[in-house]
């Protein structure tokens, strides 16, 4: 059930304009993200929302609504001046309300099952709020069903994550510097299975200085190191870092899985036996876009479900 949050007389709204076109449901609905903790969606009232830990260590709310060209930003926490500025970068970040998809729409205009991108504003996908999160919650997808994911990542947070001052059932996601001080066993035992140790390098790593996940954003970096750095951290394969990838706004890789295979055999292939060649065989010519083409290609058009 959706929660009701009474408004403190100080709760402060940040308006942040984005890049045109933005359509602040299409992001949300990019794709699963806002079904994973500590995300939480209220379909009735169309916001988003999580609980977000400061640099300053302060653990608040923050609810995400459209508003006019971009996005509205809703705290009951009255934010300093430098914890403002962080809310504010941290949700252009997750909404990447400055990317330009000005080249995809040029070229998705002329394919039909790709014309309804420009008009609903698809391209962006959403993202956390620090790589950390999102290589744990790509990590939780491997070798797994969605509910599965959902229950594995719900599981960590609730362990892990520091909670809500108002509400101690919300929590953060937790820091690498939490699940580096637990133990292969604790992890085992909420559910991770073999992804338990991987979990637990890659969080000691970060806490040790060795891997710097933040380096992954920067813009001017070129794709193919950024996928072998991916590659390279503990759990990563090709299908997380391709998946990465499109998360860190880099499309010229497809994160192959079997959900994958089954939509591109069926639309394809007549539903014969694929992999990654055939896959690549369809939307190869989309270079740099590759991810894109195949994400919101319109599948229910050609006799089944979009992924969009």
């Amino acid at each position: 059930m959706p929660r009701d949050y009474n408004r403190a007389p100080e709760f402060m709204i940040l308006t942040l304009v984005a890049r045109p076109p933005f359509n602040f449901r299409s992001v949300v609905h990019s794709h699963g993200w806002y079904q994973l903790a500590p995300w939480e969606w209220d379909d009735a009232a169309q916001t988003l929302s999580r609980v977000e830990r400061l640099a300053s260590e302060r653990v608040v709310l923050l609810l995400f609504r459209a508003a006019g060209d971009g996005l509205a930003v809703e705290t009951q926490d009255r934010l300093t001046l430098r914890e403002r500025g962080e809310v504010e970068r941290k949700s252009a970040w997750m909404f990447a309300l400055e990317a330009d998809f000005t080249a995809f729409y040029a070229r998705a205009d002329t394919e039909p099952r790709l014309a309804h991108c420009r008009a609903k504003a698809y391209g962006r996908l959403l993202r956390s709020s620090t790589m950390w999160e999102d290589v744990v919650k790509v990590m939780m997808t491997t070798n797994i069903q969605w509910s599965g994911t959902q229950r594995l990542v719900s599981a960590l947070v609730q362990r892990f994550g520091e909670p809500l001052p108002n509400d101690p059932s919300r929590r953060a996601f937790p820091k690498p510097e939490t699940i580096a001080h637990s133990r292969e066993a604790t992890l085992r035992k909420l559910g991770l299975g073999y992804r338990a140790p991987y979990l637990l390098k890659l969080a000691r790593g970060i806490t040790a200085g060795e891997y710097d996940l933040a380096a992954l954003m920067d813009p001017s970096r070129p794709t193919d190191e950024l996928r072998r750095e991916l590659i390279a951290l503990p759990g990563i394969g090709p299908y997380a870092a391709n998946t990465l990838l499109a998360i860190l706004g880099r499309y010229d890789y497809i994160g192959v899985d079997t959900e994958a295979i089954s939509t591109v055999s069926r639309h394809f292939y007549d539903g014969r036996p694929i992999g990654e060649k055939e896959i690549n065989a369809v939307f190869g010519a989309w270079g740099e876009y590759k991810a894109l083409a195949y994400w919101f290609w319109d599948y229910a058009g050609m006799g089944g479900d979009s992924n969009g």
